[in-house]
């Protein structure tokens, strides 16, 4: 069992990385533009790419996964998987909670794929086949990061993940599904019109 100072300190260095805004920065970088006032007003790599173009958007997306996994691989190689998933889980929630745009972040898929592609590499693969395929065919990616996380944690339980991969699959997975209620209400909406 990780001691707690052991935890305290993955836990704030996860939530540290996660903190950091690179779609917000490389928007105004690349852009001159807030990414919050375009698109979905979302900071991550999707709007990033309306924002700013694709470059810019992939930068996003890449970065936004190695916040997840840095804090990830270091805790693992520390501690195991009982320290690298709280340092995951709150790298995950930095991204979503940042303290410096007022706790208003990104929706953290990006993030949680780094945090899993160290925890779980199959399951992420899977979920990123997922995520993938899923686009392709309905060409919303809120509904590829909805179906890839759910191929995660499915991936994860049928591989025999350790317990506390599969436990931090199904916290993120519930707050993926959370901070894309608004996409689902729209999706709704349009579907009745």
């Amino acid at each position: 069992m990780p001691s707690l100072p052991a935890l305290a300190a993955f836990a704030a260095l996860g939530y540290l990385c996660g903190s950091i805004p690179f779609g917000l920065l490389l928007t105004r970088l690349f852009a001159g533009k807030d990414v919050r006032e375009v698109g979905s007003r979302n900071i991550g790599a999707t709007n990033v790419v309306r924002a700013a173009g694709k470059l810019p958007g992939a930068l996003t997306l890449l970065l936004d996964a190695a916040k997840g996994a840095l804090p990830a691989y270091l805790a693992l190689h520390a501690g195991g998987f009982r320290l690298a998933a709280p340092a995951g889980l709150c790298a995950f929630l930095g991204h979503l909670y940042p303290p410096w745009l007022r706790f208003r972040g990104g929706k953290g898929v990006a993030t949680a794929l780094g945090v899993f592609a160290v925890l779980a590499p199959w399951a992420a693969l899977c979920g990123a086949a997922a995520y993938g395929a899923i686009l392709a065919l309905t060409r919303v990616s809120a509904l590829g990061s909805l179906g890839g996380a759910a191929v995660v944690l499915i991936a994860a339980i049928a591989l025999r993940a350790p317990a506390e991969v599969i436990a931090l699959c199904a916290v993120i997975d519930a707050l993926i599904l959370w901070r894309h209620r608004g996409n689902l209400a729209e999706l709704r909406h349009k579907r009745a019109h």
